[in-house]
């Protein structure tokens, strides 16, 4: 949406906590250092902040989306504890090739698909090419470049392999960072000047 709002979409394993294979439980949500402080500058800033993640362990029966639902709530919940906040949390259950029905489909959410972003678009009034996507994998940059957001790579998570897989590749995120609070500032130099929530 041309004009709309700016947005920072964060991955959520190996970007705002700790990564997991197959999370499939709230006990198993840890916060990475700073990432609830970061997600509490950008609600300072009046900046919509949403989770993006792809969750095919649905698809493939290892949890189930009602299983997500106190997963996320316990993610919401050590955020408060922190003073910050999620204005959406959006997720892909689907995987094109592996799974059960209706799950193990070629969908657009899955990504580096622009489902998710383009949700957080219709809903928010966003405008992805004012927007930040952060995330640990290729496939979160490849999502935020289809959209024509500024892109950052985090090295939590799977980020040394998503650097090294760029590298090997030709993607180019538009700022590599440590940590998510490690992008804070040029997050927010980024998104400087751009409409907010607040506005």
């Amino acid at each position: 949406m041309r004009g709309g709002r700016a947005a920072v979409f964060l991955d959520r394993d190996g970007t705002l906590n700790e990564e997991v294979d197959f999370l499939r439980s709230p006990g198993e949500i840890v916060l990475i250092p700073g990432s609830a402080a970061a997600v509490r500058a950008f609600n300072a800033s009046g900046i919509f902040t949403c989770v993006i993640s792809n969750q095919s362990g649905v698809a493939r029966g290892f949890i189930t989306e009602q299983d997500l639902i106190p997963i996320h709530a316990e993610l919401e919940r050590l955020l408060a504890l922190e003073g910050a906040k999620l204005d959406r949390i959006y997720y892909c259950p689907h995987h094109p090739d592996a799974g059960n029905p209706p799950y193990n489909i070629a969908c657009d959410c899955r990504k580096p698909g622009t489902g998710m972003l383009r949700r957080g678009e219709r809903e928010l009034g966003i405008d992805l090419e004012r927007s930040v996507v952060v995330g640990d994998r290729l496939s979160d940059l490849r999502a935020g470049i289809a959209v024509g957001a500024t892109t950052v790579l985090v090295l939590t998570g799977y980020g040394m392999r998503a650097l090294r897989e760029c590298e090997a590749e030709q993607v180019k995120p538009d700022f590599v960072s440590p940590s998510l609070a490690g992008a804070v500032e040029f997050i927010m130099h980024t998104l400087e000047g751009v409409q907010t929530k607040n506005a």
